[in-house]
């Protein structure tokens, strides 16, 4: 957890102090994941966080902030685990990133659950981080969605029930809402 700190702290003195860009939070009603309102224009991307829920904010700034750093050039500095990555791996690289920060939060802040964050980092630390994010967003990464499908049969019945037994309903994607 030491690493994930030290990296979290580093992003958001960053996202608070850097002038050369601005990560704005709009208040959302209900449930939101970080990526259903996510805009970037120009030197400022804008994300919808959970109103009157604190806890998860700076997570959401993070996932806005990844993104705005790499349409800027600037993604080998903040992803190096991911320094040339596009597409789904890059949205991989940047939800696991955001995973590792809600559970920080929840392991050494004892910040306050949050089921769209809850359900990312438990997904993660199940091994079903793409499973979550394919179901979640099956038009955004189609071709990549297919070739997994077609390399892990199965795959996606194990995480759903996976999901259906850990959070008692359906996984993002798939609810009837």
């Amino acid at each position: 957890m030491n690493e994930v700190n030290a990296w979290v702290t580093e992003e958001q003195a960053n996202i608070q102090q850097d002038p050369s860009f601005w990560v704005i939070s709009q208040p959302a009603d209900g449930e939101v994941y970080p990526w259903e309102s996510l805009r970037i224009s120009s030197d400022s991307v804008t994300v919808q966080v959970p109103r009157g829920a604190q806890d998860p904010q700076l997570v959401f700034q993070i996932y806005a902030h990844l993104h705005l750093m790499s349409t800027m050039g600037r993604q080998e500095e903040w992803l190096p685990e991911a320094p040339d990555a596009v597409g789904f791996e890059l949205e991989r690289a940047i939800l696991s990133r955001a995973a590792d920060a809600w559970i920080l939060g929840r392991a050494v802040y004892n910040t306050v659950p949050y089921g769209p964050l809850d359900e990312l980092a438990y997904a993660k630390e199940a091994g079903f981080l793409d499973a979550f994010i394919f179901t979640a967003r099956p038009e955004d990464f189609a071709s990549a969605r297919a070739d997994w499908a077609r390399s892990g049969p199965g795959e996606m019945d194990r995480y759903r029930e996976w999901f259906l037994d850990t959070f008692s309903r359906e996984p993002p994607g798939l609810r009837s809402n």
